[in-house]
Formats: structure tokens, sequence, C-alpha cells
């Protein structure tokens, strides 16, 4: 692959970059005088509710003052908040938008101590007296939910004496994952390696995975492997005691709080059966085979005497087509025409005004996400280089971004944010849409193969792997909890077993293949988060399934409860909302159609290799 073809969309600085392919931060904002007239006025919705103390359990206009008040002020947050933490993520070397972040930091840790008595006196009034004031007072019925669950949370309710004692660490608690953040983007410094054609390259995250999806020369992938490992590898001690502070603060917060594990704190806030993390890590470390099928069957494709992890991202067959951006944003708008016009339309919208921010600049972080701003709309951070996974990347974040969007066009504040546990069905939905449509329009058999790796590979990746992590973050919790030690030697071993149990004795080790836990930006930023990519990946398969088989009637009815689900935001509880569009977790038959899917793709892909054989 010419290292020139390959290194076309990498900008030199984030000037260069066209308008269209940068975020619109004014929707947020018009300039910084807005900016500093809202995180002002914060303080003035903080004394609205200050002035509620002792008054809740007198009349439900004083609880409608309250929940009022609460509202406004986190509008008000989030958008002083995202306002400079999506700058600071584009230019993350940029130290004034850092102490703005810090300033907004120090602002909401102020929250904790004066508002450690809002639950506590919220919780003192009796059940029976919050269904009889909502039924009779209309402002409050937006809030039922919210209000009804608290009593169902009432013993991890902190008192306001030590609401207040834990308020005051809450800033000290989030220093491990700014210590991680700083760590892996603002002072990383990534090697320079040269290639077999004599160029030298950066190893930044987007050109690793460039060199590793697109360049055969397994000597070069090598290279871009160790140089991007190294820099981890070597700082390997101090990812250690990040991510032990991490779990630390968690274990504290969770036994302050009357939990039992951190895995229980994690879970109970949104109502989820412990059961169904442990019996999704437990059905799919026993049905790993079809993944080591997969990696056998690369093995001999390839023609690799060894096979390495840096392998796996390589095409089976000479496929290192690009797909320009503004093409891949046509081809996702085409796929996802089975929602709707109206679904349409509004991705439309997304992809041309100013939502996404396209391609890597030097201290843009890496990875891509989307993120929502109530009242304005969804952020997309993208770092696009014009691979097929990529393609596909961009359809997973507008799943996320049309999610959102539809959420909060439909709930009030108060309900619109669903939660993590449905967060990842639209975004899988999504991909099956896109390999579906192309896997209808292409007439090139190589790309065809392309696109069953590329869906093996989600599956993989999205559904095993993310179990597999969720194996390992249970497992070092646990130690923490039990008083075990925990250091670098400790989490290198225990990935390295897990991995032995998830794929076998295919890949060769080396000595960085039981280092990617320092790496993985959810175990720092949000523990316990990854298990639910698995759990929407096997939720959004099946809804797929309802939408996409049957009779027209069936078809229609599927897609209006899967549009309902959408937009219902954070209005029930994840399983119960999971329930109405027609997906039950509680039973392990969504796990293994997935694993039988698999299964079945990786029997597909051989056929289609030996078609283009004969």
């Amino acid at each position: 692959m010419c290292l020139q073809t390959m290194a076309q969309v990498n900008y030199k600085s984030r000037e260069e970059i066209p308008e269209k392919y940068k975020w619109n931060f004014s929707d947020i904002y018009e300039n910084w005088d807005a900016w500093e007239a809202d995180f002002k006025a914060i303080s003035v919705d903080m004394e609205e509710i200050l002035s509620c103390k002792g008054t809740l359990g007198e009349s439900s206009d004083n609880l409608l003052k309250l929940m009022t008040a609460q509202e406004n002020l986190m509008k008000k947050a989030y958008k002083v908040y995202q306002f400079v933490s999506f700058q600071s993520t584009v230019d993350t070397r940029n130290m004034d938008l850092q102490a703005k972040l810090q300033k907004v930091g120090l602002l909401f840790a102020g929250f904790g101590p004066v508002t450690a008595w809002i639950s506590p006196e919220m919780i003192a009034i009796p059940e029976a007296v919050m269904k009889q004031w909502l039924a009779e007072n209309k402002g409050l019925k937006v809030y039922e939910f919210e209000l009804l669950d608290m009593y169902r949370l009432q013993k991890h309710v902190l008192s306001e004496e030590l609401g207040k004692l834990v308020s005051y660490y809450s800033q000290v608690s989030e220093t491990a994952g700014s210590v991680f953040e700083a760590l892996s983007t603002a002072d990383i410094e990534f090697q320079e390696v040269e290639l077999s054609d004599g160029s030298k390259v950066t190893v930044t995250p987007g050109m690793y995975s460039q060199i590793t999806t697109n360049n055969r020369n397994q000597a070069d992938r090598r290279k871009a492997y160790e140089a991007i490992y190294d820099v981890y590898y070597k700082n390997k001690n101090t990812y250690a005691a990040v991510y032990n502070g991490i779990i630390q603060s968690e274990w504290a917060n969770a036994r302050a709080r009357n939990y039992e594990s951190c895995l229980d704190a994690s879970l109970e806030g949104n109502n989820i059966p412990k059961d169904v993390y442990l019996n999704l890590i437990k059905t799919v470390k026993e049905n790993t085979a079809p993944v080591q099928k997969y990696y056998k069957l690369r093995k001999k494709v390839l023609g690799l005497e060894k096979y390495y992890g840096f392998d796996g991202s390589i095409s089976l067959v000479d496929f290192d087509k690009k797909y320009p951006y503004d093409e891949a944003v046509k081809v996702v708008t085409e796929s996802v025409l089975p929602l709707g016009k109206e679904y349409q339309e509004k991705l439309k919208t997304a992809t041309a005004s100013g939502w996404l921010d396209v391609y890597e600049n030097p201290g843009k972080r890496s990875g891509a996400f989307s993120s929502g701003v109530y009242g304005v709309h969804p952020y997309m951070l993208l770092n696009y280089d014009e691979t097929l996974e990529y393609v596909f990347t961009l359809a997973h974040e507008l799943g996320h971004t049309m999610h959102t969007t539809l959420s909060n066009e439909t709930q009030p504040f108060t309900t619109s944010n669903y939660t993590i546990f449905v967060a990842e069905v639209a975004s899988t939905f999504n991909e099956r849409l896109l390999l579906d449509h192309m896997m209808e329009t292409t007439k090139d058999p190589k790309e065809r193969i392309a696109l069953l790796t590329q869906s093996i590979e989600g599956i993989i990746g999205t559904f095993f792997a993310q179990t597999m992590f969720a194996d390992y973050e249970y497992q070092v919790h646990t130690m923490v909890e039990q008083g075990q030690p925990v250091n670098a030697e400790i989490l290198t071993n225990t990935w390295g077993e897990i991995a032995d149990q998830y794929y076998g004795d295919v890949s060769e080790k080396t000595q960085y293949s039981n280092y990617p836990w320092t790496r993985i930006p959810h175990f720092y930023n949000s523990p316990y988060y990854v298990y639910q990519y698995a759990t929407c990946f096997a939720s959004s398969a099946k809804l797929y399934k309802d939408v996409t088989e049957g009779s027209k009637t069936e078809k229609q009815e599927a897609l209006k409860r899967y549009i309902t689900l959408l937009q219902s935001g954070g209005n029930d509880f994840p399983m119960e909302q999971l329930k109405k569009a027609g997906v039950d977790l509680s039973k392990p038959e969504a796990m293994l159609a997935v694993i039988n899917q698999l299964d079945k793709l990786v029997d597909q892909l051989a056929a289609e290799i030996e078609k283009i054989k004969n």
C-alpha cells in the first residue's frame, strides 16, 4: 500500500481542515461571553435550590419548585461543560481550555456539599404521600419515574452529613481518570518508524489502524504494533497505579452507599439483574469456538507461518479500497432507508450541519463518540481514515446520534437521557443495515469477502471482545474488593489468562501481548460499561430480525416498536424498554443466537474464499 495514498486525509494542523468537516461550537454558545453568562447563572439556580431546604415535605408545590430549579441548573450545566469539553477534545494541548475545564469541574464539585440534603429530605416524604402529590399536581407528572424510583434505592441514599462528606472527595475521585487522559493524549509521545518502502511515519492510533488494516507487509505491521504498544508498555506501572486508584475510588463509593460490590453499585441504578452480567460472561466464555475457527481460517488464508494479533485487521484478499468520507456518508444514508424516510432525513441533517468532527489532527483525542447537548443537538467525533472499518464506525456513531436526536425530540429533559444499557442498540443496528446494503449493491467478489470479514470482526469486537473486557473488569474489581494487591504484573497476567480462554493458541505471543489493558479508555473513563456493548449487540440482532423478517404487517409493527424504543429516552428501566420492543435479555437465547450467527458467517466466508480460488 502506497503511504501517500494512506495518508491523504492526515492534516498537519486543524486549521487545514475545511470547516464543513469540523464541529460548529456556536450552536451551543455564540461566544465565550454567552458561556460565561450561563456559568454565572448556575450559581443563581443553586441559590434557588438552597431556598427549598427544609420545605420539601410541606407541599407538592415546594417539591415542584426544587425539581424545576434542578432542571434549569442541569440544562445549563450540560451546555457549559460540553462547550469547553468538545473544544478541548479536538485540542487537548490547549492549556486555556484545560483551565476552563478545571473551572467547570470545581463548580460541579461544589454542588455536592450544598445539595447533600436533597436526597434524604425527599426520601423522608412517605411514598403514599408522593403518589398522592403526583396525582394532584400536574407539574410533577414529568418527574414521576424519577421520584418513585428513589424509594427502590432508599437503602443506598446517604444521610446529609455523609453525603456532604463523600461529595468533598468527588474531585479527588476523578483525578485518576484525568491522569489517564493526560498520559494517553496530551503528554504521550508516539514513536516514528521506517517502513519497508523507506517512508517514515509517526505511529499515532490513527496511523496504527491504517497500517495494520492496509499494509500487507507483516514486518511493517509488526513495526507499527511494537511502536504503539511500546509507548504504553513503558508506562505500565503508571497505568496500573491509575487503574487501581480508579477501582479503589469506586469501591469506596460503593461501600459508602451500602453496596456489596462495585458491580452491584453499577447495575442497581438501572435495575439490571446481576445474573444478566454473570450469565453473559459464562455463556460467551463457554462458546468461543467460532472465534478461534475464524482466526485459524485467517492464518491459513493469509499464508502466515506465524499469526499475531497485529495481523487481525489486514484483509484476507488484496482489497484496500478507499472510501472517501463524502461517499461513505452517501452509502450510510442510503442504508438506513428501511427505518423510514423521516429517519433518513434526520440523518442527512446530522451529516450536513456541523454536528460531526471528521478528521484526525494533532492534539485531537483518538477514537470516536457521539454526545448530546439537550436543546441543541448531538456532537459526533471521528478520526476518519477512509477504510471500510471506518465506514462502519460512521454508521455506528450515527446510530447513537439518531438515538439521541429522537430521544431529545420526544422526551422532556428529565427523561431524555437513555441508559448505557440500551445505548449500543441503535449503533449496532445501523451497522447491520450498512452490511446488508453494501452486500446487496457490490458486484466485487473481493468486497463481499471484505464485508463478511467486517461483519465477523464486528461481532467479535462488539460481542466477544467486550464480554472478555467485562470478564477482566469483574476479576480485577473482585481482587480490589477482597483486599488483594493490584499491580502491573497482576493486571498483565490476568489479561493473559482470560485472553487464552477466549482466543486459544492461534496467535503467537509477544512481549506486548498482554498489555492492551493499558490503553482501553473505557476501563479508566467508564468502568463496567463495556458489557453493555455485548448485551446491546444481542438486543439489536433480535430487533433487526423482527424489523426485516416476517409479513409486511409484522415488520411494520416491529419497526414501530423499535422507533418507539429510540424515542423513549430514559422513561423506564432499560430491561423493560427492551421487553416492550421485543427483547428479553434474562434468557440466554439472544446471546446464543449471536454466537450461532458468527459460526455461520465464518462458514460463509470460507465458502466465498473457495469461490475465488476456483
